[in-house]
């Protein structure tokens, strides 16, 4: 069975975690790419998709009723669709001031080498929604999820790994690809320390590349969508501190984002939150920043849907980043890599 057939299989009441949805939507718009490929005859290269913590390009069309369906399903249980809910109540200054102090602090980190032949681990705590698909949220209970991202330049088919564990996982303990069906380049869809470090350290610079680079779902303003980018590269990359410290300058300079004086992860660690307010969007995302060292401790994702009867802002998934290393090869966890 096709991970497209698997998720076809499915029950529509079970609400997968924000990261397995994002992975689980390329997948389908890969196969709906591949089908729409074949109706029409076109020899030309499908478009490398996004990677499994990026989220998802612009929906193509003639897909198959099936593919659709599933689709659709995964589309509304993520939330992206217009808000008709309140604007989150958050401070209207400090957020430049503290995404420059952000940026400082990232600059003086210690730089990390990284091999192209090497995989960049991410283990995070995550909490996601559990609820029916057609009620209210629901947050399940905290578990792991780990990610190996592959640093090879070069076009990839599988670009990292992915595995859970823990109470509400998704495939506990399997360590799972995270593939496309066509080879996907560097880039912000496969974005390796090589790639990033090759990004404007300019942040007017950066910033203009980040436009050209976001696709905006519909509904999504391009501010949105670049904020959002910005969220996945610096929660799940490793890059020289001159780029670190570009992309919270360029982050900066959107309009509409706001500090929240206070936040916690899925960990419970307090700390400051970045978020970018869009009154045509559905969801909302926060980046919370420990208050002394100014170190990314992880994020909260916000859902309004008045059609699942959520008509104010809900909590619908959190998460912490606990370690960030480089190892050899996937499925090698940083304590086994340094007792070799």
């Amino acid at each position: 069975m096709s991970e497209a057939e698997e998720l076809l299989s499915t029950p529509a009441e079970w609400d997968l975690p924000p990261e397995r949805h994002r992975h689980f939507k390329d997948v389908l718009m890969q196969q709906i790419d591949h089908d729409t490929d074949q109706a029409t005859d076109h020899d030309t290269a499908a478009t490398p998709r996004r990677s499994r913590f990026l989220r998802p390009a612009v929906l193509v069309p003639l897909a198959s009723a099936a593919l659709a369906g599933a689709l659709l399903v995964t589309l509304s249980v993520d939330g992206r669709a217009p808000a008709t809910g309140s604007t989150p109540s958050v401070t209207a200054a400090g957020a430049s001031v503290t995404l420059n102090r952000i940026a400082t602090a990232a600059m003086a980190s210690d730089t990390i080498r990284v091999r192209d032949d090497q995989f960049v681990y991410v283990r995070t705590l995550d909490r996601s929604n559990t609820g029916s698909f057609s009620g209210p949220v629901r947050l399940g209970a905290l578990h792991t999820e780990e990610r190996w991202t592959s640093q090879d330049p070069r076009p990839l088919r599988v670009t990292g790994w992915l595995r859970s564990s823990g109470k509400d996982a998704i495939m506990p303990g399997e360590l799972g690809p995270i593939e496309s069906t066509d080879p996907v380049p560097a880039g912000v869809f496969h974005p390796t320390y090589r790639w990033l470090a090759s990004l404007p350290t300019d942040p007017d610079a950066l910033l203009a590349r980040l436009y050209k680079e976001a696709r905006p779902v519909e509904g999504e303003s391009r501010d949105q969508a670049v904020f959002s980018l910005i969220g996945d590269l610096i929660g799940g990359a490793v890059m020289p501190p001159a780029n670190a410290a570009a992309f919270y300058r360029a982050a900066a300079k959107l309009p509409g984002v706001r500090e929240i004086p206070d936040a916690v992860d899925a960990a419970g660690r307090h700390g400051i939150a970045i978020t970018l307010d869009d009154t045509g969007f559905a969801t909302r995302d926060e980046w919370i920043f420990d208050r002394q060292t100014l170190a990314l401790l992880g994020s909260r994702f916000y859902l309004t849907d008045p059609d699942r009867g959520i008509t104010t802002e809900a909590l619908a998934g959190t998460s912490a980043v606990m370690e960030t290393a480089v190892v050899d090869k996937q499925g090698e966890v940083p304590a086994r890599a340094a007792a070799r």
